[in-house]
């Protein structure tokens, strides 16, 4: 390991055909052979200050050591090593960005280590041979904390207060467990095995876990209080930004998670994703394998450059255009594009009116502020419109001193990975938080 990266090159078809996968709701991206890992994870140049794990990573892994690992063929110690910073990383292997390989120093004149795919090679291997556990301790220390909210913060929190011996009960409003896991990714970037496997490893580790059980519904937040020593809310961003503009209250217009559940259909139709982020790419993806008519997908912001912009040089993550495998897959893209009213017939829409906008950008590229540009504004038509403009933080009046709030929840809306890498610090104050001067049982 060292010199590959300039000998061997990264793989860059990691997904099925796009004839083939969007067909069918599996996961798009193809299985890399042992071979193909093997060989992806000698490009790792084992630096001696790992950017990838100490500033692109939110978890920490140790991102070298694990690579050369699975390079010498020691899979139950990639995993060991995975494990030890990783709660859940068959989760983050599949719909993570990778910010680890955007600070990856191959990546600086040449192509980043593939660390997101060895890491699931990693996982997968784990689960195949029957290694993965969630720590059941030796020992309890008579403890008991509430956790509200099974998405990506709640299972780590779940699993790190369980390890350190209390006794943990997982609450979830919904029917099942994964909170955005399950209800916010499609099928096709998270199949629901991977969710309903972990959550079986969860309960055999001893975490209580009861759905379709609604706090401040079901059961009050000051009864759980009183219940537990300690109660967490990781109940993420569930409300999604709404689209204040004149009609967008007709019928058709929709929120991308109504869709991304299965309330909506686009079969046939003409489809306006208004949002250009993870989730208006997963509305594409829905979109073009429901069989939609057409699909266009528009955001306010300005296109991205082709390479890494100045405004992040490296070892930042790299602001520049991204072409998801669901708009590798059809649609198309529009930017500098504001919506200003909706139209309808019958109270039903038929389209959206937008106007071009002009950004003012720093010296470094970075967008900063934006106005209308006159004799611009046209109709875009379309049959329905999925809202895919992000998610609200939400507010909470904490009366209860043994109450947390972690994650999305406290933080607002970000990835997958800093959730679950906020829920492990929280963790860190509940325990010491729940063990001063108490002795364990």
């Amino acid at each position: 390991m060292g010199k590959e990266f300039q000998t061997t090159k990264r793989i860059s078809d990691v997904y099925r055909p796009v004839h083939q996968r969007k067909k069918d709701y599996q996961e798009v991206e193809r299985k890399l052979s042992a071979e193909e890992i093997h060989q992806q994870s000698a490009r790792c140049m084992t630096c001696g200050i790992p950017f990838c794990h100490g500033m692109g990573c939110p978890l920490c892994n140790v991102i070298p050591e694990i690579n050369e690992a699975v390079h010498k063929g020691k899979d139950r110690e990639a995993y060991e090593l995975l494990n030890s910073t990783s709660p859940l990383p068959e989760f983050t292997s599949r719909v993570c960005p990778a910010l680890c390989e955007g600070s990856c120093t191959a990546s600086l004149g040449n192509d980043s280590v593939m660390i997101r795919q060895i890491e699931k090679q990693v996982i997968e291997t784990a689960f195949e041979k029957g290694w993965v556990t969630c720590g059941t301790p030796k020992q309890r220390t008579g403890k008991s904390v509430a956790v509200i909210g099974s998405g990506p913060a709640g299972l780590t929190a779940a699993i790190e207060l369980n390890k350190a011996g209390h006794r943990v009960s997982l609450y979830e409003r919904q029917a099942d467990f994964g909170g955005l896991l399950r209800y916010g990714i499609p099928a096709f970037k998270l199949e629901k095995s991977v969710i309903d496997r972990r959550i079986q490893v969860m309960r055999e580790a001893g975490i209580e876990m009861q759905a379709d059980t609604e706090i401040g519904k079901d059961i009050s937040l000051e009864y759980l209080s009183r219940q537990f020593d300690a109660v967490l809310v990781a109940t993420g961003t569930p409300t999604p930004r709404p689209l204040n503009i004149p009609g967008a209250d007709l019928n058709g217009i929709y929120y991308a998670l109504d869709f991304l559940n299965g309330q909506v259909s686009a079969e046939g139709r003409n489809v306006l994703i208004i949002g250009g982020g993870d989730t208006g790419s997963d509305c594409v993806g829905l979109s073009v394998r429901q069989g939609a008519k057409s699909i266009l997908q528009i955001e306010i912001m300005p296109e991205p450059p082709e390479g890494r912009s100045a405004s992040t040089p490296w070892p930042l993550w790299p602001y520049k255009q991204r072409t998801s495998s669901s708009q590798m897959e059809g649609g198309t893209r529009r930017y500098n594009l504001q919506s200003t009213r909706c139209l309808g017939t019958n109270g039903t829409v038929t389209g959206v009116e937008v106007q071009q906008v002009e950004w003012t950008l720093s010296e470094d590229g970075r967008p900063l502020s934006f106005k209308p540009v006159e004799g611009t504004t046209e109709l875009l038509k379309a049959d329905v419109v999925f809202l895919a403009m992000g998610f609200l933080k939400p507010s909470f009046v904490n009366k209860e001193k043994n109450l947390f709030v972690i994650g999305d929840a406290a933080n607002g809306p970000s990835l997958v990975v800093r959730a679950m890498a906020d829920a492990i610090k929280a963790v860190e104050k509940i325990n010491s938080f729940l063990l001063d001067n108490t002795s364990i049982n």
